[in-house]
């Protein structure tokens, strides 16, 4: 590849970025990112209708974008994903907790060790 094909690329790049910039339009993999969505299910949503998509120019040939704020309320509504989000929710609340006895433990161990000191 050329430089000069990397600067057109590039600046094709900058081009979206800021046309994107403050904008509800996202591109699939970031609206898969932050909903949990796959990808396969956001080309079923948009391909059928339930969520409206546009191609635009990208660095490396036509782009699909979303608004991210449909696609979060389709992922909100599908009961697979909340399950999905609500097991990841628990996931984190019970780390939460073993981090805490964790913690507890060191304590309870520091000081059963600087109590055996002579």
């Amino acid at each position: 590849m050329e430089w000069e094909d990397r600067l057109d690329d590039w600046e094709l790049e900058l081009e979206l970025n800021a046309q994107l910039e403050g904008s509800d339009w996202v591109t699939l993999e970031r609206a898969a990112g932050e909903t949990g969505a796959s990808r396969a299910a956001l080309r079923t949503w948009y391909r059928s209708g339930q969520i409206p998509s546009r191609l635009v120019d990208g660095p490396h040939g036509p782009q699909r974008l979303v608004p991210l704020a449909m696609v979060a309320g389709r992922a909100e509504a599908s009961p697979r994903l909340r399950r999905t989000a609500e097991r990841r929710l628990a996931d984190q609340a019970e780390l939460e907790i073993l981090r805490h006895r964790i913690d507890q433990l060191e304590l309870r161990l520091a000081a059963l060790e600087q109590h055996q000191r002579p």
